[in-house]
């Protein structure tokens, strides 16, 4: 028995012993290859948010490679290459049991996401199976340098601490951290660490805009995703993964708090689901509230700063219209320390920053990193503790958008309520209802048939521009609409459809993308007090897509079905080429098709011979191109590649005009501007070759020896009262190769050479702010957005009677004019408070020729247009002569943001020589 008893015991202690041993060695293996990952300090050299000091994309890209390399929690995957061709990173961090099931997460984050077919109980297994899904990202706009060292420094702090909190995320969570703009890392890291005294250094003065073509405005294209690098990280949130939530980096923080965050102000987008708005103010209370807790003040939200979720198009916005709970914060701090001044209307708490930050003498690069850190967990956090909610609340917030779309539904927009409250004021004129109506006039007005919200939007295949029209699918493919597309002719309501037809449904769980993309904006009359002046929007009112590119539409109320195949999700639409047999006489190119430009500036390079006809032709309208049947190799060539509309000369037309490549400048500044790299990026996309100019060489006179015809967009020239364009560079501290950029537009050095250009037959195009160059050259127009005042000045119009912010107004159109070929009578322009024009009594005799005006009181179709009466007649493109030459202003953002496909051709006509 005691034998027994000692054995049983021995034994026991043995095997504890064991155990023992093994959980020291595990514990040594783990602690060894912790011990392996470096920390951010041992790879740069410096803390991440140490002061005078940034890193490079190089730098960091490396490092990103020794984290995935001695962590098995770290997966570094290329969501492919950037605009100026380096590799763009994410960096995947969960545990290592989730990186095993890694492909199964996603699917369960799609599966919810898209709620296609799925029942609530399905719904709640996938929850309970899945993990969140959150996406962090740094560094797009790369002056914002707090963004990617936080990035960098999370992903540090994730690999490496050991607490319960980080475990317990690592198990529930898989985070997507994602590097947004490594080229403007680079840049901007490069030339900040340049100069050896770390004191001496600054972030001022970059040459170049940080993103090669549009700089900050990289934030501005998740609708549309022309850049490579929003192409990258679009598909990744609307296609691959659909993460529920995202956070969003920026700066900067309002002057007198450390930085603004979730909620946002309104108002916000009707389209959106309520659990979005409450989903955002869920998150942000976690972020908050650790902030607080960790005594970090100085949060602002709602009122307290500008941010609204009313945009589509930003990085964060865009993920709003896609149920991903977006989060964005706007943090002060940089490399080098500054300070938190006075501002006493934020020194008391209330509702907007209920803990307040006090006034600070010096606020260093470290604090701003520690706060970004910080409110990273907290997000993260939340995510870990409730995780099947975040998965459940997508797919209710999905699943609600399909049953929106199955049924008749009526989007509560500002319009409607007040045409309630017109209808009753109407009818009781001497009525007073104190807020409240009768309820018949929520049915007879908010709920009429008419104003239901469509069911489905249908894009028959023959339209004028094809190209145009796969651009527009394209767009809503990239942002993971589900699209159909016609495998046979079809009718709907006794409109016959060609095969090949779109047609989107709106039943589905993106619905408030597809509504904002085909509908108009309804933006609220929102003034800071009755009467007072207008709150400006953060970004646009009113944008579109299918207004700014021009697409013909047609909307349906009542569900329709056809012979429609379901596209594969985020597969690529071409234009179908079909056959184009050889032409005796010569080719016609219909010139309504914006990629018709492509092919005569193809030919062009290839040395053939390309015409415009001057009359409408064979059915097709004047400015059609003609080519002639020798040229037949090379157009087929063009046609397989693009797709374009061409049909085959019966003869060839009376009235040509040969066209010729004209040697084009497009105007730049130093420090890059943005307007101007929208249509740098355009015109490369066109295949139009042309040259930048900088103020300096304009100064320099001569311009006919090397151009043609001078495009400017934009800032860059002073405006109506101003006097010059300036900035102040150091050439001694620029490097040589920029100094051609450095220079001033002046009244007095470069109106008259840019006169002296155009009266020797130069051509001078501008677009937006750039026609105040019309009143330097003293051309017969004025300002038509002004009042008399009584001492008889003609002042501008207040904002409290005149405002117009981003948002797509109809334009009346001179046809027939070879500036306006291709367009019909009326087209779709991005207005932002605009110039607009009225001309003075000797302009016709001038010649000066509207290519362009207002033709109606209320010229508005998305967005917000307070006073726009007063636009009724008012010119919004002219030509007029000067000399031998001749000057085009196009007051409209005729190229905004390369979305206005619709009016590109306004640029295009004029970038040819006769």
């Amino acid at each position: 028995m005691y034998y027994s008893l000692l054995s049983y015991y021995r034994m026991n202690l043995h095997s504890i012993f064991r155990v023992l041993g093994l959980f020291i060695a595990l514990f040594w293996l783990s602690t060894q290859a912790y011990a392996q990952i470096p920390s951010p300090e041992a790879h740069f050299g410096f803390g991440m948010g140490q002061d005078y000091h940034l890193s490079t994309y190089k730098q960091t890209e490396a490092y990103f490679k020794r984290l995935a390399e001695a962590s098995p929690l770290a997966r570094l995957e290329s969501i492919g290459q950037t605009e100026e061709g380096r590799t763009q990173y994410m960096m995947i961090v969960t545990s290592e049991e989730n990186h095993r099931k890694l492909e199964r997460y996603r699917e369960i984050s799609v599966q919810l996401a898209r709620a296609e077919n799925l029942p609530v109980e399905a719904a709640r297994e996938l929850a309970d199976e899945g993990k969140a899904i959150v996406w962090i990202d740094g560094g797009l706009h790369s002056t914002e340098t707090v963004g990617i060292h936080q990035l960098t420094e999370t992903i540090y702090q994730m690999l490496t601490r050991q607490d319960k909190e980080t475990q317990r995320i690592l198990d529930e969570v898989v985070i997507l951290f994602v590097h947004a703009n490594p080229d403007g890392h680079d840049k901007i890291g490069e030339w900040y660490m340049r100069e050896p005294v770390p004191e001496k250094r600054s972030l001022g003065n970059l040459p170049v805009l940080y993103q090669k073509y549009i700089g900050h405005d990289n934030n501005r294209d998740f609708y549309i995703q022309n850049m490579i690098e929003s192409q990258n990280m679009g598909r990744l949130l609307f296609v691959d993964w659909i993460p529920q939530i995202m956070y969003n980096h920026h700066q900067r923080g309002p002057v007198g708090s450390v930085l603004a965050g979730p909620p946002y102000r309104d108002p916000f987008n009707h389209v959106f689901d309520p659990m979005m708005v409450t989903g955002i103010d869920a998150v942000g209370a976690a972020m908050y509230n650790r902030l607080n807790a960790e005594n970090k003040p100085g949060f602002t939200r709602m009122k307290g700063s500008t941010f609204s979720t009313w945009y589509n198009g930003g990085l964060r916005t865009t993920t709003h219209y896609h149920n991903i709970i977006g989060i964005l914060t706007e943090i002060i701090g940089g490399p080098n320390p500054e300070s938190i001044p006075v501002v006493p209307d934020r020194l008391v708490p209330d509702g907007n920053t209920p803990f307040p930050v006090m006034p600070q003498e010096t606020w260093h690069f470290q604090q701003s990193i520690d706060y970004s850190v910080s409110m990273n967990f907290a997000v993260l956090d939340y995510a870990a503790r409730n995780r099947d909610h975040v998965l459940m609340n997508m797919y209710h917030m999905g699943s609600g958008s399909i049953r929106r779309g199955s049924q008749d539904y009526w989007t509560p927009y500002p319009s409607k309520a007040e045409a309630i409250k017109e209808a009753y004021a109407k009818d009781n004129p001497n009525g007073r209802n104190r807020g409240i109506v009768p309820d018949r006039y929520f049915k007879e007005v908010f709920e009429t048939p008419d104003n239901r919200d469509p069911r489905a939007f249908v894009l028959r295949a023959d339209q004028e521009d094809p190209g145009r029209l796969v651009h527009f699918i394209n767009a809503l493919v990239k942002t993971g609409i589900r699209i159909e597309k016609a495998t046979a002719p079809f009718t709907l309501s006794g409109t016959s459809y060609p095969a090949g037809s779109y047609v989107v449904q709106t039943d589905q769980a993106f619905r408030p993308h597809v509504l904002d993309m085909f509908e108009p904006q309804d933006y609220p009359n929102d003034f800071l007090y009755p009467g007072g002046p207008p709150v400006r929007p953060y970004d646009a009112a009113g944008w579109t897509l299918a207004y700014q590119m021009g697409v013909e539409v047609d909307r349906y109320l009542e569900p329709v079905s056809g012979p429609f195949e379901t596209l594969p999700y985020g597969q690529l639409e071409r234009v179908e080429a079909g056959t184009l047999r050889s032409a005796a006489q010569g080719y016609l190119i219909d010139a309504r098709q914006n990629d018709a430009f492509i092919l005569a500036n193809r030919l062009l390079a290839a040395g053939q011979a390309v015409f415009r006809s001057e009359k409408a032709v064979e059915g097709l309208p004047a400015g059609t191109f003609y080519v002639e049947a020798k040229a037949g190799a090379k157009v087929q060539e063009i046609h397989q590649d693009l797709g374009l509309r061409i049909q085959e000369a019966k003869k060839r037309p009376d009235s040509l005009k040969e066209i010729r490549p004209s040697k084009i400048a497009l105007y730049d500044y130093y420090g890059g501007s943005m307007p101007s790299g929208w249509v740098r990026w355009i015109l490369e996309q066109y295949d139009f070759e042309f040259q930048l100019i900088f103020a300096d060489e304009i100064n320099k006179g001569n311009l006919n020896r090397k151009y043609e015809t001078i495009v400017f967009v934009g800032p860059g020239i002073p405006g109506q009262g101003g006097s010059s364009f300036s900035r102040n560079i150091d050439k001694a501290k620029t490097p040589e190769a920029y100094h051609h950029m450095i220079g001033n537009f002046t009244l007095e050095e470069s109106v008259p050479q840019l006169k002296r250009f155009a009266e020797a037959g130069g051509r001078l195009i501008t677009i937006g702010a750039a026609t105040s160059l019309a009143y330097h050259l003293e051309l017969p127009v004025r300002n038509a957005l002004t009042e008399r005042a009584r001492d008889g000045r003609e002042i501008p119009l207040s904002g409290e009677k005149y405002f117009v912010p981003g948002s797509v107004l109809r334009m009346r159109v001179a046809t027939g004019h070879a500036a306006t070929y291709g367009l019909g009578q009326e087209v779709d322009v991005l207005f932002n408070n605009s110039p607009v024009f009225r001309f003075a009594p000797e302009a016709k005799l001038d010649g000066v020729e509207v290519l362009g005006w207002f033709d109606t009181e209320t010229p508005l179709r998305s967005g917000w247009a307070w006073g726009q009466n007063y636009l009724k007649d008012g010119v919004t493109a002219f030509r007029a002569p000067i000399g031998k030459g001749s000057f085009y202003a196009f007051g409209p953002e005729i190229t905004y943001r390369a979305q206005s496909h619709g009016t590109f051709k306004l640029l295009f006509n004029q970038l040819y020589r006769d």
